[in-house]
């Protein structure tokens, strides 16, 4: 059994903080990448830590900037920011090779650091994955007087499930997005990829899975959970996560 779960820590990210919670084990690192709106004390995220806990896995996982325990402003965050948040949680506390679990926007995310770090990421493990969602998942699908609302007045309230309040998406976010764009060209990312995608996913669509499977080289591995919703979280669901990152891992060594 690993040791215990430290309380939140802090990384000090200019006039914010980033909380993180870390796992000490053996390597490689797990490190996990919530979605948007999300939070490192997610049903994933914790049956993550229980596996690293059995397995004596090094594993951290934390919230971006304005997300969960996370200072900050909502309506300034956007995917470079994101990014970054990530990309400093990678190189000031993990050491050594590290594998990235990203569900949804984390996959985005996740993406975007294995692009930037290649020495550093190992290995990917993506679920849900969601990359420029802004674009061809949000954008592409509000209605001509949503787009002009949020061009001309910066900003509109988006309904937003899972019992939560309107989500606000702003003129920079969607701007933003379009900065960070990855499936238009192949993706430049070396190491092993897996992905598990739900079939019934409302929020991402399991052909937006395959697009990505389009586009990264060598021979990523795509699951199609036929019953899976976006969420991933039943125990079989848990099950499959763990197992596959049990199979990526004894071949990352």
């Amino acid at each position: 059994m690993g040791a215990s779960v430290m309380s939140d820590q802090r990384l000090p990210r200019g006039d914010d903080t980033i909380a993180y919670r870390t796992r000490e084990g053996r390597g490689p690192g797990v490190v996990w990448l919530g979605g948007f709106r999300s939070d490192m004390m997610g049903t994933k995220a914790e049956a993550l830590d229980e596996w690293a806990a059995s397995r004596g896995q090094a594993y951290l996982r934390f919230d971006y900037f304005a997300h969960g325990q996370s200072s900050g402003d909502f309506r300034k965050g956007n995917i470079s920011r994101w990014r970054d948040d990530a990309m400093a949680v990678l190189d000031e506390r993990t050491e050594g090779p590290q594998i990235l679990v990203g569900s949804s926007m984390g996959g985005w995310i996740s993406l975007l650091l294995a692009r930037a770090r290649p020495e550093r990421v190992k290995g990917l493990l993506l679920i849900a994955p969601a990359p420029d969602f802004t674009e061809d998942l949000l954008w592409t699908a509000l209605p001509p007087d949503v787009q002009q609302q949020i061009m001309s007045q910066g900003e509109w309230l988006q309904p937003w499930g899972y019992g939560e309040p309107p989500c606000p998406i702003t003129r920079q976010f969607i701007e933003d997005g379009r900065k960070n764009l990855l499936l238009r060209g192949p993706l430049d990312v070396r190491c092993p990829v897996r992905i598990l995608q739900g079939m019934k996913d409302p929020d991402v669509p399991w052909n937006h899975a395959v697009r990505i499977v389009d586009k990264l080289p060598g021979n990523p591995i795509l699951t199609l959970v036929k019953e899976g919703d976006h969420r991933l979280s039943t125990p079989e669901d848990l099950a499959r996560m763990t197992a596959v990152l049990d199979q990526l891992l004894a071949e990352v060594r």
